[in-house]
C-alpha cells in the first residue's frame, strides 16, 4: 500500500456510487447540483457499465462518460472512476460460454446477474485488461479523476475447467511436487494420495467429506487468483498515471473467498462495504467491528496506521435477512462518524440515486424514489456540512491498547463439515470479543497475525484455528516482551495446513497457557453450561488440565463439571489466559475487562454513561475525543476542550443529544 492521496486534498471524502448511464442527461444536471448542495465531492462512477461502455466486441461508447466526467469537474467534485469487469456484458457471456462460471456440483450459470464470469478463464481475463486499457488511455490524466476504483466487491469462485488447471498451476508454485502436496493433504487418509498432477482436481461435490486441505487451499488459490486479475488491471492504471491511487472495494462476510489481509499491500487505499445484518444494537457494534478491521488491514499494508476508506455504506436502510429497516433520524450521521472516528479517510454511499428498475431498485440511496424532498437527503445535506467541519481531522492514530487477531484462512478452516460441531465461526468469534470490549468501552486494533502490535498491551486469539511456526513465533514476541494473552478454545489445534498439532489442545499455546486439553464437549445450539461465578458457556466445553496456570472460573455442570473453565497463567510480569467456552455477554464483557485492566488498558472515557461509544484519535494536533450517542437520551460526558460540530467551548461537561454525535478537541493534559 502506498502513500499516494490525491483522492483526500485535505478534505474528507464524503460522496458514493452515481449511475449516471440509468438516466438521461437531464437528471445528471439535476444530481449534480443536488450533490453540491449535500456537500458531495467525491463519487464512484462507471461500476456496472460494461455494456454501454463497450456494446460490442472492440467498439467502445464514452462520449457519454466524457460529458459526465467534464460536468463532475466543472462542479469541483472528483471521481473514482471504476473499471466495469465485475458485470460482463451479454456478448461476452454468449460469445464465451466457457467463461461463465461453474458451481461445486458441476452446473454452469448462465448470463443475467451481475458476476456472470471466472477470473480464471483467459477470455474473461483479457476482455478485462482490455476495458480497463481503454479507460486508462481515455481517463488518465483527466482533471476529475482522484482514484481509480478496479471491479467491484471480488469473491466470485468457480470450478470450471480453467479454474482447474489454474488450481494445479497454483499449487505446483506452493508445493513443488506430489511429495509436499501429499503430506500437506494427508492423502494417506482414505486412499487419495495422488502419484500425478492429473489426478488432482478442483473440490467438487462429493460422496462424503471432502479433504480439509484441499478445501482450504482451493480458498486460498482463489484469493490470490481474484488478486492476480486486479493486479493486472492496476499495472495499466498506474503505468498511464502513476500519480493517481488505485483500489478496490472489499466486501465482507466469510463466504468471501478473499484474504484481505494479504491484499492490503497491492492496493493504495484500503476501501471497504459495510452493510449491518441487524436491526438492533448489533448495527452500531457490526460498525465498530468492521472499521477497526479496516484499520489493522490499513496499517499491515502500510506498515503503519494509515487512513482507510468506507467505500459503500447504506444511508437509510439496514438490510436485514428478513426485511429492510428504515434507519432512525440520526443513525446514518453516527454510522457514518462512527467509521470516520476509527480511520476511515471519509463516507461513500451506495447509492446516490435509487433506480427505477432493476434487481436493486429499492436498495437504500440519498436520492431515493421520492426525490430528493426527503428526510433522508436533509440529513444527507446536513452530514455533508459536519465532514466539512472535521476538514484538516486527517485521520491519524486510533487509540487501542488491545488488539485482535483475524485471519481469513483460520475462518475457511473451520467451516468444513468434518469439524466436532457445525457452525464454528472465526470471524464471530474475533466479533464476540470485539463487542464485549466495546461494551466495556475499551477500543481495540483487529489485526492479521504477524501484524505490528506497537501499542497493544493484551492480545486475544478468538478459536484462531490455524497456527503456523511464523504465527506462533508473533505470539510468543509479544509475551516476551511483556505483553498479555487472551487465548479462546480452538485456537491453535491446527497448523496453516489445517494438520492438527498432537499432544493436547491446544497444541501450539499449552506451554505459554499452562494447560493441556483432553478432550472436546461442543454444546448444542440451545445449551448452556454453568461456571462458578454466575456465568455460563455456550457453544464449547473441553477438559481442561492444569500445568501451571491456575484456575480463574469452573465448570459446575455439563460433561466436564468440576474441570477449570477459564484460567490465568503468569509468564514473566504478564499474563497468558486460556477461555475454553464461549461464556455469556456480561460474563465475557467482565472477563475481558479485568484482563485488559491487568495489561494497563483502561476504557476510552472511564466516565462515559452506558450507550454512549468513545473513540480518541491522535494526530498532529493533539486528540480528538468521538462521542456517540446510541441512547434515546441526552448524556452527560465529562471533557474538556473544543467541539468541532458545533462550534461551542466545552469546559468540564458535555451533554451529547439522543442519538448525537459530538467530536472535542480536547485540551492537552
Amino acid at each position: 500500500m502506498t502513500t499516494k492521496a490525491p483522492w483526500s486534498d485535505g478534505r474528507l471524502c464524503y460522496g458514493g456510487d452515481w449511475n449516471p448511464e440509468q438516466w438521461p442527461p437531464q437528471v445528471w444536471r439535476e444530481d449534480v447540483a443536488l450533490m453540491r448542495a449535500a456537500g458531495i465531492n467525491l463519487v464512484t462512477v462507471g461500476v456496472f457499465a460494461w455494456s454501454r461502455l463497450e456494446p460490442e466486441p472492440g467498439r467502445h461508447t464514452l462520449d457519454w462518460l466524457d460529458r459526465v466526467l467534464d460536468l463532475l469537474h466543472a462542479a469541483g467534485i472528483r471521481a473514482a472512476l471504476s473499471t466495469p469487469t465485475a458485470s460482463p456484458p451479454p456478448w461476452f457471456s454468449l460469445r464465451h460460454p466457457d467463461a461463465l462460471p461453474v458451481t461445486a456440483d458441476g452446473v454452469r450459470l448462465t448470463h443475467g446477474s451481475r458476476d456472470t464470469y471466472c477470473a480464471a478463464a483467459p477470455a474473461y481475463r483479457d476482455a478485462a485488461r482490455s476495458i480497463a486499457g481503454v479507460l486508462a488511455a481515455r481517463y488518465a490524466h483527466h482533471p476529475a479523476l482522484a482514484l481509480w476504483h478496479v471491479h467491484n466487491e471480488y469473491g466470485t469462485t468457480c470450478h470450471c475447467p480453467h479454474a482447474e488447471a489454474a488450481f494445479r498451476r497454483w499449487l505446483t508454485g506452493r508445493y513443488g511436487d506430489l511429495d509436499a502436496l501429499n503430506d500437506a493433504w494427508v492423502t494417506s487418509f482414505w486412499s487419495q494420495h495422488y502419484t500425478d498432477w492429473a489426478q488432482v482436481g478442483a473440490p467438487r461435490a462429493t460422496q462424503y467429506l471432502a479433504n480439509p486441505g484441499q478445501l482450504l487451499d482451493f480458498r486460498r488459490f482463489w484469493s490470490d487468483t481474484l488478486l492476480s486479475a486486479y493486479t493486472e488491471q492496476r499495472d495499466l492504471l498506474r503505468a498511464a498515471n502513476p500519480a493517481v491511487p488505485v483500489t478496490t472495494n472489499y466486501v465482507l462476510g466469510d463466504w468471501v473467498p478473499v484474504d484481505h489481509a494479504r491484499w492490503a499491500r497491492e492496493v493504495d487505499l484500503i476501501a471497504i462495504d459495510h452493510y449491518p445484518s441487524t436491526a438492533d444494537l448489533g448495527a452500531e457494534e457490526q460498525t465498530a467491528f468492521a472499521a477497526d478491521l479496516a484499520r489493522g488491514w490499513a496499517r499491515h499494508g502500510a506498515g503503519r496506521p494509515a487512513p482507510w476508506l468506507l467505500a459503500e455504506s447504506a444511508p437509510n436502510q439496514i438490510h436485514t435477512a428478513g426485511r429492510m429497516h428504515t434507519k432512525e433520524p440520526g443513525r446514518m450521521t453516527r454510522h457514518s462518524l462512527a467509521h470516520v472516528a476509527r480511520g476511515s479517510a471519509g463516507v461513500m454511499f451506495f447509492q446516490w440515486r435509487a433506480p427505477a428498475g432493476g434487481a436493486e431498485r429499492f436498495h437504500s440511496a440519498v436520492v431515493s424514489h421520492a426525490g430528493a424532498d426527503t428526510r433522508v437527503f436533509r440529513e444527507a445535506a446536513a452530514l455533508g456540512a459536519a465532514l466539512g467541519r472535521l476538514a484538516g481531522t486527517a485521520p491519524g492514530r486510533v487509540e487501542a491498547g488491545v488488539a485482535i487477531a483475524y485471519d481469513a484462512a483460520s475462518g475457511w478452516a473451520l467451516r468444513h463439515p468434518g469439524m466436532p460441531r457445525a457452525g464454528l465461526d472465526h470471524p464471530g468469534e474475533a466479533a464476540a470479543a470485539h463487542r464485549a470490549l466495546w461494551h466495556a468501552g475499551v477500543t481495540a486494533d483487529v489485526v492479521p497475525p504477524g501484524a505490528p502490535l506497537d501499542g497493544a498491551r493484551l492480545l486475544v486469539l478468538p478459536a484462531l484455528y490455524l497456527a503456523s511456526d511464523a504465527t506462533i513465533d508473533w505470539v510468543r514476541r509479544h509475551v516476551d516482551a511483556g505483553g498479555h494473552l487472551l487465548v479462546t478454545w480452538l485456537s491453535g489445534v491446527a497448523d496453516e495446513h489445517a494438520r492438527i498439532r498432537l499432544g493436547g489442545y491446544p497444541g501450539a499455546y499449552r506451554d505459554l497457557l499452562g494447560v493441556r486439553v483432553e478432550e472436546f464437549h461442543p454444546l448444542a445450539d440451545d445449551e448452556e453450561v454453568p461456571l462458578t461465578g454466575g456465568g455460563t458457556g455456550r457453544i464449547w466445553s473441553e477438559t481442561v488440565h492444569l500445568a501451571g496456570a491456575e484456575t480463574v472460573s469452573v465448570y459446575a455442570g455439563g460433561a466436564p463439571a468440576g474441570r477449570p473453565a477459564i484460567t490465568r497463567h503468569r509468564v514473566g510480569d504478564a499474563y497468558a489466559w486460556y477461555v475454553s467456552t464461549r461464556p455469556d455477554d456480561d460474563t465475557y464483557r467482565r472477563l475481558l475487562t479485568e484482563a485488559a485492566r491487568l495489561a494497563g488498558v483502561t476504557p476510552t472515557c472511564p466516565d462515559a454513561p452506558p450507550g454512549v461509544e468513545a473513540v480518541r484519535r491522535h494526530d498532529t494536533d493533539g486528540s480528538l475525543l468521538h462521542l456517540l450517542n446510541h441512547t434515546d437520551r441526552p448524556q452527560r460526558v465529562p471533557v474538556a476542550g473544543f467541539e468541532l460540530l458545533t462550534g461551542a467551548t466545552v469546559d468540564g461537561v458535555l451533554t451529547v443529544a439522543p442519538g448525537g454525535v459530538a467530536v472535542v478537541r480536547e485540551e492537552p493534559s
